[in-house]
């Protein structure tokens, strides 16, 4: 077999530092895009009254959760393509690229269909009020139907992240993020005469920008050594790509999927607090989304480094590559929380002038915050897991740290602590998924350093 070109395999030479700053800085701005959608969807929609606020805070864990599990099948890519450039095989990268893309539109398909057929119950399920469901509905059927979209991008993304193209990657997300920029206000409330859709609007404004996502992904790809070509997969070997991405993509799927599903039922338990807990909980959610920005990016950034070098044989730059992202994530999670606990009040008068919101805000954050550095090792742990192709033991941590900790913490505790139980449950579950990243990517480390060695 012969050496990777540097073109097609750009991370197994270099400074492993220089990489993580690459390809974490473009994904910090496009993941920082991306969530500020939702800062933008809060504050519009808060223009519209408390009962839209609310919500959409039932409405964002069920929407997280879908584009989780299209994350799962981009994580699925990403590692696939990374480890099979590492390995120098361009042509097994190539069909599996393009089988790739293939296999996220039909998951997106499926996935949109189950959505809208599923809105009544999975909300219901949820303790979604009454009064609220016709909000809810108007937002969920357009998000369903253009849902399949949102995967092309996934797919389009994994292939570019695989390649280290961390630049053209944020360039898709910047797109999408701009078109829900310009539109959200205008299909939100209103603009030049024109009424608005309320909160239907938004849904819009997200469906039209994953479109105008996937026509720049798909343009930008196409100066990669792995553009869009489905001629590559004619009369090939498909079973190798299925079973490839499958294999890490299923078990990231449900991996990412679980935490949002553990946050739709802590939403469904501070439903019974009151309004005011809902939509204080939801908005301080949110601002989290955007202060855990950088986590995020190193998350997604982290898997073409590991995996290239995995598939390469240098598992002393996949060391020191984990080295480096575990200790930024530690750093930057205690930075973090110290600012959001000194000011989370302020933030909260951002979204709401309600004191009761306010409040909510506040205490989440007061207790919360203390787990970003956790949060971070688990993801930033889950991205390089899943690079090495052990989406496996991210599944069994993501499982265990929802189910055996996130969970009954929080239906113990809620009916003593009532809102403060949720959040405390929120940071127990962080602590451990920290402690549980550690171990598990030091063991995964260990055994492929084992059976490297020569025998004595």
């Amino acid at each position: 077999m012969s050496a990777p070109a540097p073109s097609s395999a750009r991370l197994i030479t270099g400074s492993i530092p220089g990489h993580l700053v690459s390809q974490t800085l473009p994904s910090i701005v496009g993941v920082a895009a991306i969530m500020s959608i939702g800062i933008v969807d809060a504050y519009f929609i808060g223009q519209l009254g408390s009962a839209p606020l609310a919500a959409i805070s039932f409405i964002f864990p069920i929407t997280v959760a879908s584009t989780s599990l299209g994350v799962g099948v981009m994580v699925g890519i990403n590692s696939v393509v990374a480890r099979a450039l590492g390995e120098g095989d361009i042509e097994r990268a190539r069909r599996r690229a393009n089988f790739g893309i293939v296999f996220a539109c039909l998951c997106g398909l499926v996935m949109g269909a189950g959505l809208w057929l599923a809105i009544d119950p999975i909300f219901a399920a949820m303790n979604a009020p009454e009064r609220l469901m016709p909000l809810i509905r108007a937002y969920m059927a357009p998000f369903a139907l253009g849902f399949p979209l949102s995967l092309a991008i996934m797919g389009l993304n994994g292939v570019l992240r695989g390649q280290g193209e961390a630049k053209r990657t944020s360039i898709v997300s910047i797109a999408y993020a701009a078109a829900n920029w310009v539109l959200n206000p205008i299909l939100i409330t209103g603009a030049l005469g024109f009424e608005g859709y309320g909160i239907q609007g938004s849904a819009y404004a997200t469906v039209i920008g994953w479109g105008v996502g996937v026509v720049t992904g798909v343009w930008l790809l196409r100066a990669t050594p792995l553009p869009l070509d489905l001629s590559s997969l004619r009369g090939g070997n498909l079973i190798d790509p299925a079973k490839a991405i499958i294999r890490v993509g299923l078990p990231a799927a449900f991996s990412n999927a679980i935490n949002p599903l553990g946050l739709a039922v802590l939403t469904g338990v501070i439903a019974m607090e009151g309004e005011a807990a809902v939509a204080g909980f939801g908005a301080a959610g949110r601002l989290q989304s955007f202060v855990i920005v950088p986590l995020l990016g190193l998350s997604g950034a982290i898997g073409a480094i590991v995996g290239q070098n995995w598939g390469a044989g240098r598992i002393d730059r996949a060391r020191e590559a984990v080295r480096y992202a575990f200790g930024f994530c530690i750093v930057w999670g205690l930075v973090v929380a110290i600012a959001m606990m000194a000011a989370g009040a302020t933030f909260a008068r951002i979204f709401t002038d309600d004191p009761a919101v306010v409040a909510e805000f506040d205490l989440y954050l007061k207790i919360a915050a203390w787990g970003y550095a956790g949060f971070g090792l688990l993801i930033v742990g889950n991205g390089i897991m899943n690079s090495v192709g052990k989406a496996g033991f991210a599944l069994g941590q993501s499982i265990a740290r929802v189910f055996l900790v996130m969970l009954p913490v929080a239906l113990l505790l809620a009916p003593a602590m009532g809102s403060s139980a949720v959040y405390t449950a929120e940071l127990a579950a962080n602590l451990f998924g920290a402690a549980s990243a550690l171990v598990l990517v030091r063991f995964i480390f260990a055994r492929r350093m084992a059976e490297a060695a020569p025998p004595r």
